[in-house]
């Protein structure tokens, strides 16, 4: 059956939305008009934040919708003029209710980081790691009014490594997800696709990630404690406290104890250039790349050669 372009809108807001956007771009189909979250203040001086979809939609010259909602009669009537086949939504923000839905005429599809229905919800990535998973994926999802509930059109897995954090993860599956949406819409251009209903069994939800969960409890095994610090790199960073201040933990892997050995949770039982040991409720933790409050991250050996760790103790909430 003859493939025939499909007239695209496109709804993102975040880095990972960038590479299906980019896909997208250079295929065959139609991008009539991409719709991102508003323009908003962020950060100590308030200045106002661009979303990375809007500034790579600007640089493919195509046009940048905003709406503050899509719940209002004036967004559904530029949606509906658009004329769309399908929207693709990844990581957009705004929630569309069933009238937006119900408007391409094929309808509207999300690529979700996870393999559903596995993790629905704000925060697969990091809930992934969290929970020690070993493997996630992107799925292709039909939308519909329930939370990630849809029916599923296609999936990729992709393996997590042992060295991942979310950020290297988040980009693979970034990239993973464009790839797959681009096969998914030139196979829907050719026909209709099946879908598959998501299972009940297996169902999880990832919930929104909060800064009180990046505390370390050092009374946590180390294995624990180093799922954090992968999940929560590049944020809200992983934290713990010493000397009064905070002390971010960006990168660790774990330390190697002597049998039978055992200290009281938090306490620095060695400090080198190679790292800094921190004993954990079972096992210990070698921090690799650490930073103060105001500070730069750094390396062990670069925290090392301005600040003494012998006989210190971090603490836990």
């Amino acid at each position: 059956m003859a493939q025939r372009a499909l007239r695209l809108g496109f709804a993102g807001t975040p880095t990972f939305s960038v590479p299906a956007l980019d896909a997208l771009a250079r295929s065959q189909h139609l991008v009539r008009a991409v719709f991102t979250k508003p323009d908003r203040p962020a950060g100590r001086g308030r200045r106002v934040q661009v979303s990375a979809v809007k500034q790579r939609a600007l640089e493919l010259g195509l046009p940048v919708l905003e709406p503050a909602t899509f719940k209002s009669p004036q967004t559904l009537g530029i949606l509906q003029a658009l004329d769309l086949d399908a929207l693709v939504v990844v990581a957009y923000g705004l929630i569309l209710p069933p009238p937006a839905l119900a408007v391409p005429r094929l309808g509207c599809y999300n690529i979700h980081a996870s393999l559903l229905p596995r993790w629905r919800g704000a925060a697969p990535i990091q809930r992934a790691l969290l929970a020690g998973d070993r493997l996630t994926g992107v799925t292709i999802m039909r939308m519909e009014a329930g939370l990630d509930t849809g029916p599923m059109l296609a999936s990729c897995a992709v393996d997590i490594d042992d060295g991942d954090t979310a950020g290297t993860l988040h980009d693979r599956l970034a990239v993973a997800g464009a790839q797959l949406v681009r096969e998914t819409l030139d196979a829907l251009a050719r026909g209709p696709l099946p879908e598959t209903p998501q299972p009940e069994a297996g169902v999880t939800y990832a919930q929104k990630i909060s800064k009180a969960e990046a505390e370390i409890d050092w009374r946590a095994d180390a294995a624990e404690v180093l799922r954090k610090v992968r999940a929560f790199n590049p944020a809200p960073v992983a934290q713990t406290r010493w000397d009064g201040e905070q002390l971010r933990i960006w990168e660790a892997q774990p330390a190697p104890t002597a049998a039978g050995e055992k200290a009281v949770p938090g306490a620095v039982t060695g400090a080198a250039p190679c790292g800094i040991d921190v004993a954990c409720g079972n096992g210990a933790l070698r921090i690799t790349r650490l930073q103060l409050a105001g500070r730069k991250p750094v390396t062990a050996a670069e925290f090392l050669n301005s600040e003494q760790l012998a006989g210190a103790s971090f603490s836990s909430p």
